[in-house]
């Protein structure tokens, strides 16, 4: 059975990563294997989509000063959640990069039209290595950023991996590193996964969207005239729903008018008589 592509776009992130940097000179092409077998399962690393369910808010994570401290306690805005570990010098670093970039870009305002909020699932990052991550991260933004509005937290093996099953990234220990996806997911402020944007590089409208479509007041007029492609990583026109509101609400304003329109009759039959 083929995996479907949900599953797929993040593994084939994450492969593309894993192999940077090893290609052969031009000049002498190397022929590639009939089938290299990967060093994990297809089903034990990447992100199996859980939109409409809730992350797991009640878990006790550390914050940089070493308090514990729920998402619960945090999420009250739409969040965007990147699940990495600090000692990554590769693919966690790519993201992290990508977000500051689209941060320093994006209209919306942090802070209040959102959060970011990233937890590590390496169990050997302490709150101390957060602290730092944060402060050079936050280094990083060139526009007036409330650093309440990024935080960078900490816990032990078992709470972290709860966290990331509940919002469906799985990722697999190898040696001193990890294996896992690249990609960023939204949180409505109720704790809902709304969005996953898959890869390191985003952009500032779509983030503005996705921000939007996390907003359960905004949310179901959204997704009428918008839809999140997952291969071009981007947000659509949904021409079908459009086309069906337009239809819809055309004969609405039809039976309106009829139903006006007899009622006049009526009056004008009943005044004759």
């Amino acid at each position: 059975m083929p995996m479907p592509l949900r599953r797929r776009l993040p593994l084939l992130t994450l492969l593309a990563a894993l192999t940077m940097g090893h290609s052969s000179p031009a000049q002498t092409p190397a022929k590639a294997p009939a089938s290299t077998p990967l060093p994990f399962a297809a089903e034990e690393v990447g992100i199996d989509e859980k939109l409409s369910q809730r992350a797991a808010l009640d878990l006790p994570l550390k914050d940089e000063d070493g308090k514990a401290v729920p998402l619960r306690a945090l999420i009250d805005k739409p969040t965007i959640l990147t699940l990495v570990y600090f000692r990554c010098t590769d693919l966690c670093s790519l993201l992290l990069h990508g977000v500051v970039d689209v941060l320093n870009r994006t209209q919306s305002e942090p802070g209040k039209d959102f959060q970011v909020i990233t937890v590590s699932f390496d169990p050997r990052d302490t709150p101390e290595i957060a602290a730092e991550k944060r402060a050079s991260y936050l280094r990083e933004i060139t526009r007036p950023f409330p650093p309440a509005a990024w935080r960078f937290l900490t816990a032990d093996a078992a709470t972290t991996t709860a966290l990331a099953d509940s919002v469906g990234f799985k990722f697999k220990r190898r040696g001193e590193d990890f294996i896992h996806a690249a990609a960023i997911i939204f949180l409505s402020p109720t704790g809902e996964v709304t969005r996953y944007m898959y890869g390191t590089a985003y952009l500032p409208a779509d983030l503005q969207m996705a921000v939007q479509e996390a907003r359960p007041t905004i949310n179901k007029w959204l997704k009428i005239c918008f839809s999140y492609d997952p291969v071009g990583r981007t947000y659509v026109l949904s021409f079908t729903k459009i086309g069906a509101t337009i239809i819809l609400l055309g004969a609405a304003i039809f039976l309106i008018v009829l139903v006006r329109a007899g009622r006049r009759r009526n009056r004008q039959a009943e005044e004759r008589a």
